[in-house]
């Protein structure tokens, strides 16, 4: 009897981290809502040929004080709709700033949640979605446990420091000019800047890949 020949490729492991706030504030300069659907397509989809096995997304809250209420309420609604479509979800509450602002940084809640994860979950490859350099040392830490790591941003904006810490750079430009384009007063209104249409089938990402450095 013929042996059937099994396929033995095994396709990576996808872990994806998003930095809300730094790539919500990279597609709002741009005029556009973020269309999260079609970001995880385009990171994670079929065509890539990976398998992901979470998105998690990383959100700071309003402070939870009277004057920030609306705007919090709003927040927790739009984290919701990502937990409902399949999303990790994880808030930090902010604190009151300065002329009438909060803070609320998530990056260190982020970085010991990437190292955590990539013990737990055990990924081939980790998709860092920021342009903070702080998150540099987050790639190479990763690196060092074997782990490919790749920097989903605006290429043109991202910072030397944080480019030659990862493997590759994923360049989201391209993406973000096929969002829609909101006008200012909705921008006000949706911080999240998330739309609710269904996605299209995911394209195939450009890279832009570091130049190796000369010694």
């Amino acid at each position: 009897m013929q042996k059937k020949h099994l396929n033995t490729s095994r396709r990576e492991r996808l872990l994806v981290l998003v930095d809300e706030s730094n790539v919500g504030s990279s597609v709002r300069t741009a005029g556009r809502g973020l269309d999260w659907l079609k970001l995880r397509d385009f990171l994670a989809g079929q065509t890539t040929g990976r398998d992901l096995i979470e998105m998690v997304v990383y959100a700071g809250l309003p402070p939870a004080m009277p004057i920030w209420q609306e705007e919090r309420d709003k927040k927790n609604k739009f984290a919701q709709w990502l937990r409902s479509n399949g999303f990790m979800v994880v808030t930090k509450d902010g604190t009151p700033a300065e002329e009438g602002r909060y803070k609320a940084n998530v990056d260190v809640m982020m970085a010991m949640d990437a190292l955590e994860l990539s013990v737990e979950m055990q990924p081939d490859v980790v998709i860092l979605v920021t342009g903070d350099t702080d998150f540099a040392h987050l790639a190479i830490k990763l690196r060092r446990r074997g782990i490919r790591v790749e920097v989903a941003s605006v290429a043109q904006n991202l910072g030397n420091i944080l480019r030659s810490a990862a493997n590759e750079v994923i360049d989201l430009a391209p993406l973000f000019r096929t969002f829609e384009l909101i006008k200012v007063e909705e921008q006000r209104l949706r911080p999240d800047g998330a739309q609710r249409h269904q996605s299209q089938p995911a394209r195939r990402r450009p890279r832009f890949r570091p130049r190796p450095q000369r010694t």
